[in-house]
């Protein structure tokens, strides 16, 4: 592993100081980053890596944007893409790296974005609008998209919607790129269904839901030719005491998926969950302050050993020791600082 070299991008808002991406040169045995330089893009709210690990896709205020990672990890510009639309909050890609999906906050609108064979972005295939109304409050009360991922076998596109307390499942077509509402998982009344992650088995599936601090875990299948949710488990993301204006922010597997790591913004803090493969539940270890504000994402290292917080509101990304025998997180290393950070996510490099 200490053979191995990596780069971690990450993200920032740019109505202040911050250019867009941050490049950082990864110790993966000290568990830090490093930064490097910085790269200009517009608010590039969200970051995704290629499945074949060529190419770094950012949302940008004009589009989706696609740069070509070079050997030492610095990155070219190679094209921007319209999403017909707001500036998104979220991607995602299909394991095949042939479409990108887009999550709209501030629009409520799912796209899906054609990549080209030279890793472009290219023409949109499909957008649609969600409708309806949640409750009466001041981020919950109508259309907004916060994820959009394919389930695992590839047939299905889920939205979670924050605004509606929904999660809306789209058919997918693999030649035209087109989708099709199918089926709707409802949520509780003001739970905010922020975000879903699978098991590498495709078996279960992890909503956090922003509002009530939680994460939802639910068996999936489409063998029956429909697809299929259902909730085994529902477990808080925060410890005996808490803020009470904490939201649950972003979540992240461990490599092989046996632990998940759920921040929340408010608290300030990181819940570290063991889960069962066979079962698929959850038992939470331990609930821990992260020495920052506004933990809006997770990084999970290489190794599996560390974990990095970006803690958007006080402009620093702090580093964490994972202890699996006494399920903890240990702080160590020096925060580093960083404008307003959203993502961060890491790729390999040749040197």
């Amino acid at each position: 592993m200490s053979e191995e070299k990596y780069v971690a991008y990450v993200g920032s808002y740019t109505h202040g100081k911050a250019k867009g991406i941050t490049i950082c040169d990864v110790d993966v045995e000290k568990g830090v980053f490093i930064p490097r330089k910085e790269i200009e893009v517009g608010n590039p709210s969200y970051l995704r890596i290629a499945n074949n690990g060529e190419f770094l896709y950012s949302v940008s205020d004009l589009g989706i944007s696609s740069f070509k990672i070079q050997d030492d990890g610095d990155l070219e510009f190679v094209n921007l893409g319209s999403i017909n639309g707001m500036r998104a909050c979220h991607i995602s890609v299909d394991k095949q790296d042939k479409f990108i999906y887009t999550a709209g906050y501030h629009d409520g609108k799912a796209s899906v974005v054609r990549i080209n064979d030279d890793g472009s972005v290219g023409n949109l295939t499909a957008e649609v609008f969600h409708k309806g109304m949640g409750s009466i409050a001041e981020r919950n009360f109508r259309p907004h998209i916060t994820c959009t991922r394919l389930t695992p076998d590839g047939k299905y596109l889920v939205a979670c919607d924050v605004g509606i307390d929904q999660v809306k499942i789209y058919s997918f077509n693999h030649v035209t790129g087109a989708i099709k509402l199918v089926d709707i998982l409802r949520c509780e009344l003001n739970s905010a269904p922020r975000s879903m992650l699978f098991s590498p088995d495709g078996k279960y599936a992890y909503l956090i839901c922003q509002l009530m601090n939680c994460v939802n875990v639910y068996k999936y299948s489409s063998e029956n030719g429909q697809p299929e949710f259902e909730q085994i488990q529902q477990i808080s993301t925060l410890g005996k005491s808490y803020n009470d204006k904490s939201a649950a922010a972003a979540m992240r597997f461990s490599s092989d998926a046996s632990y998940l790591f759920v921040s929340n913004a408010g608290d300030n803090s990181v819940a570290f969950f063991t889960r069962d493969p066979e079962t698929g539940l959850l038992e939470q270890n331990s609930v821990l302050p992260i020495s920052g504000d506004y933990p809006k994402q997770l990084c999970v290292f290489p190794d599996d050993k560390h974990i990095a917080c970006l803690n958007h509101e006080s402009n620093t990304i702090t580093f964490f020791k994972i202890d699996y025998e006494k399920g903890l997180l240990v702080m160590h290393g020096t925060p580093i600082d960083v404008q307003t950070p959203n993502v961060a996510v890491i790729a390999k490099v040749k040197k």
